[in-house]
């Protein structure tokens, strides 16, 4: 059975400490690709967890998929891998994310 979601973790270049460095999403497969939920890691590895990832935007717009990100569709300075739902909720829950902060 094949799932509805699909887990992203983005990593962006480094440009300032009150920019975000990692990105996770939740997307929603079933509506074009829209995030359910997300995170942002920032370069002290502080959590930041929206809940409503659009209720601040003017225009809502899909994520990309993994293939497009690294295929420097967006621009350069992205690096995304799919992850599992448990590595999100992991991170989702417990607000502490010790992973890597730059694409290896």
């Amino acid at each position: 059975m094949e799932s509805s979601t699909e887990y992203i973790r983005l990593f962006m270049e480094y440009e300032s400490d009150d920019m975000p460095v990692v990105y996770f999403y939740e997307v929603d497969l079933k509506d074009d690709r829209l995030a359910l939920r997300e995170m942002e890691i920032f370069a002290d590895r502080t959590v930041k967890i929206e809940k409503d990832p659009y209720c601040d935007v003017i225009e809502v717009c899909p994520i990309p998929t993994v293939d497009e990100l690294n295929a420097k569709v967006w621009g350069d300075g992205f690096h995304a891998a799919v992850i599992s739902k448990e590595e999100f909720d992991e991170i989702w829950n417990t607000r502490i994310y010790s992973g890597s902060l730059v694409a290896v």
